[in-house]
């Protein structure tokens, strides 16, 4: 296939594909295009940055303007992916590639208003992109039916099907008709998530336009040797030194991305972080800030390595490596997209080499250790610790954290609460009260309800 116009799609998405500078398709478009149109069930793994929402994107398009433009009678196509900011770059994927056609979408997510999502359900919508957690949220309000959806898509479906997403994505399949296409994209695609994919596809075709797990070819990979202490300084050394005016920091937590980003500002780098606990219209401010380019360092967690698309964005920093190797793929998959250069950089301190290891096993490539004078760690032995001494070394370590804090109240080993003066049960049998029995059962008292399904779904 050398042009979109090969692969069968309407003169109105080729004139709005046109208008976007594309030329021809990518390979991950040019194999999944013609099997989405056909109708069959697919799974298809590329890597990021390579254009796989236009492979699912431009043949739902075409299937819904040739059999029902413009009826917005019932939501034809759903759109599930994992985080809000990935959501909102379909979405608006969605309006660039239909902008000539008479087809409705909406994005729905949590950490905003739920009324305006309503209206606009009730007016009526084609395509649906949602997080699960506000699907379901919706669906139980009766603001949002789905027994019309001819074409459900998966994104990001690795991390949609681990363990945090399976239970919703599993009560979204019985809302949905049982005849559908189902599509699952992604980077990457265990055997574990291969066999849960088998549950509801129905002989899927398998797309995969590039070795599993691997990075591009156009990021350039190194990583330096440091001390845990000292990594905070030697990122702001790298950003001073090199001049870097756009660079992307990922931590492990969210506590740690706010640290960070205090010191990245007191050290005069602007920046902002990013992460599930900060207010949806904190975290589109800060990207779009970051995207505009006054402030020079995104600091996030890893809800965020899923759907940042920043064109030609130069820098990615790893400054925690991530426990989960696939991962890293993800992360440093912000930079080098659609054929552009980019360079990925790793903070490895002593207690990491294991993750960096394991990193390298899975992209089966060896990524150059170097050291940063002025920045040499003392503590890094000849033999790397081994996964099991460093998860040994970490429940120390919080160990001796939560003995230093002291126990807190109400903690378990805290101060012992004086039980409770129970009053002695009337003797006066005329005031209807039973008596006192050493075997009667004590009155049991509600249990509060489980909020943790509630709290993932207003994180999403």
């Amino acid at each position: 296939m050398n042009t979109f116009a090969d692969l069968g799609l309407s003169e109105s998405i080729l004139k709005a594909v046109s208008e976007k500078g594309y030329e021809t398709p990518s390979p991950i478009q040019a194999k999944a295009i013609p099997i989405v149109l056909e109708g069959t069930d697919l799974l298809a793994a590329a890597q990021t940055g390579t254009g796989k929402t236009a492979g699912f994107v431009l043949p739902i398009l075409h299937k819904i303007s040739q059999a029902q433009a413009g009826s917005h009678k019932g939501i034809k196509a759903l759109i599930l992916t994992p985080t809000r900011e990935l959501a909102a770059q379909i979405q608006q994927n969605i309006i660039d590639y239909s902008k000539h056609l008479d087809i409705s979408s909406l994005v729905v997510f949590g950490g905003v208003a739920i009324n305006p999502q309503i209206n606009k359900l009730r007016r009526g919508v084609d395509i649906l992109v949602a997080t699960p957690g506000r699907l379901l949220d919706l669906c139980e309000q009766r603001a949002c039916r789905l027994d019309k959806v001819e074409t459900l898509v998966l994104d990001e479906a690795d991390r949609m099907l681990d363990m945090g997403f399976i239970h919703d994505i599993k009560k979204v399949l019985r809302l949905v008709p049982v005849k559908r296409q189902t599509l699952l994209f992604s980077a990457t695609f265990s055997s574990e998530i291969k066999a849960i994919s088998k549950q509801f596809l129905y002989h899927p075709k398998t797309v995969e336009v590039a070795a599993q797990n691997t990075t591009a070819d156009r990021v350039e990979q190194k990583a330096y040797r440091c001390d845990a202490g000292t990594k905070s300084d030697l990122a702001i050394n790298l950003i001073h030194e090199n001049k870097w005016d756009q660079v992307l920091i990922f931590t492990r937590t969210k506590h740690g991305a706010n640290r960070l980003s205090e010191k990245l500002d007191k050290a005069g780098i602007t920046s902002s972080a990013i992460h599930g606990n900060k207010s949806q219209g904190a975290r589109e401010r800060a990207l779009a800030g970051f995207k505009k380019k006054t402030v020079r360092v995104l600091v996030a967690t890893d809800i965020a390595a899923r759907g940042i698309d920043i064109a030609n964005l130069p820098h990615v920093i790893n400054f925690e490596l991530p426990n989960v190797s696939a991962d890293y793929v993800h992360r440093i998959g912000r930079t080098g997209r659609a054929g552009e250069s980019g360079e990925a950089i790793s903070l490895v301190s002593n207690d990491e080499r294991s993750f960096l290891r394991d990193i390298e096993k899975l992209i089966s490539k060896k990524i150059p250790l170097i050291t940063e004078p002025g920045f040499e760690p003392k503590l890094w032995p000849d033999r790397a610790p081994t996964t099991s001494e460093v998860m040994k070394a970490d429940a120390e370590r919080k160990k001796q954290n939560r003995q230093q804090r002291g126990p807190r109240s109400g903690a378990r080993g805290g101060a012992k609460k004086q039980p409770s003066k129970r009053r002695a049960p009337s003797s006066n049998k005329s005031s209807g009260d039973k008596p006192s029995s050493s075997t009667a059962r004590p009155t049991s008292r509600r249990r509060r309800p489980d909020r943790s399904s509630a709290s993932r779904r207003r994180s999403q």
